[in-house]
């Protein structure tokens, strides 16, 4: 696929808008990793996750709460749709999303549900973790 069709694509975060200017550009772009609020970076992970853009999630999350074994998607996983429920802004610096987020595997469907926490540090925000809903 040429880079013309793939800028064009719809963006999988389900915003509406193609993915190049939506999440694309905090994967790539010239603000690379420097996502305005946590909704944006909650959906801009998502799209990794769907890309298997490993190197952004890693970016994207504070270094304390990483796993080490972070691992691409299993071979046949489908990722169907994100849904962002709520997002909450603490204070300044903290922020929470709620969410549900569709996949397939081997002919079976699968949700997850999280309130997701994020922090703004130095100017960037990170994902923090999150409690399964």
């Amino acid at each position: 696929m040429g880079a013309r069709s793939v800028n064009a694509t719809p963006c999988p975060c389900g915003s509406g808008h193609a993915y190049a200017a939506c999440c694309g550009r905090w994967h790539a772009g010239p603000n690379h990793l420097q996502a305005p609020d946590a909704e944006v970076l909650m959906r801009s992970r998502y799209c990794a996750y769907v890309r298997d853009d490993l190197a952004y999630l890693r970016a994207t999350w504070a270094p304390e709460t990483c796993p080490a074994d972070l691992a691409p998607n299993p071979p046949g996983l489908k990722w169907l749709g994100l849904e962002v429920r709520q997002h909450a802004q603490q204070d300044a610096d903290h922020a929470t999303v709620r969410f549900v987020a569709r996949s397939k595997l081997g002919g079976r469907a699968h949700r997850l549900q999280e309130t997701s926490r994020f922090e703004r540090r130095n100017g960037r925000w990170l994902y923090v973790g999150g409690d399964l809903n």
